[in-house]
């Protein structure tokens, strides 16, 4: 099988039986999913529902975040992973928002990596998801169910796997990948006892293939 002929068959695959993928994170606005996303490094997006109930009625965009003290914001999700470099980067970020971007959530990936707390994996969520942008977010489950599949191979760091997968799914269909990986990880394809016996990918998956010969 050749790589276009697994990247086709996925796809497919995907756009028939996941049609519709979304991020599972709750959010009205470009700011609250930029907090959202921050708060989601190394913490699922069920604790993070959790948090930013409380925090956006406090905090309902960046000018109430901008004025408050780290320690406030440290109460509000210190249920989370990291929560003191998560205050410190919430209210560096709605400052810089504020001060710099007169509160509009940029769109272009190097100027959203200029805020605090904001790396190149959320830079591309936010322009995939409320821009519509052809951009490939590899968190770690994109990176894991990539490398399954065999959709990349050596890929040694997320922008590796990052720049093989923009290369192989068209452009317009990049910001859905993102979500039917993620998803696909999340609940199927999981990273210690992975179901293949549930999963539709089978015939085309590297892992399972290379599985069955062992």
């Amino acid at each position: 099988m050749t790589k276009k002929e697994r990247y086709t068959e996925i796809i497919n695959w995907f756009q028939e039986n996941m049609p519709v993928a979304e991020t599972e994170l709750n959010y009205n606005s470009p700011y609250e999913l930029l907090v959202a996303v921050i708060l989601s490094a190394q913490c699922t997006d069920k604790r993070v529902n959790v948090i930013t109930a409380d925090f956006f009625e406090r905090f309902p965009d960046a000018y109430y975040l901008a004025k408050a003290e780290v320690s406030e914001v440290f109460d509000y999700i210190k249920s989370c992973s990291y929560p003191n470099n998560k205050a410190k980067h919430l209210t560096g970020m709605a400052k810089m928002l504020t001060e710099e971007f007169k509160n509009i959530v940029p769109s272009d990936i190097k100027e959203l990596q200029k805020l605090p707390g904001v790396g190149r994996k959320t830079a591309n969520v936010i322009v995939s998801v409320i821009y519509n942008k052809p951009a490939m977010a590899v968190d770690i489950h994109v990176f894991r169910v990539s490398e399954r599949l065999g959709l990349t191979v050596n890929a040694k760091t997320p922008l590796a796997a990052e720049q093989q997968l923009v290369k192989n799914i068209n452009s317009e269909l990049l910001p859905v990948a993102h979500h039917w990986l993620i998803l696909h990880g999340r609940y199927v394809c999981s990273a210690r006892k992975p179901k293949c016996e549930k999963c539709g990918l089978t015939e085309w998956c590297k892992y399972y293939q290379k599985s069955l010969k062992n």
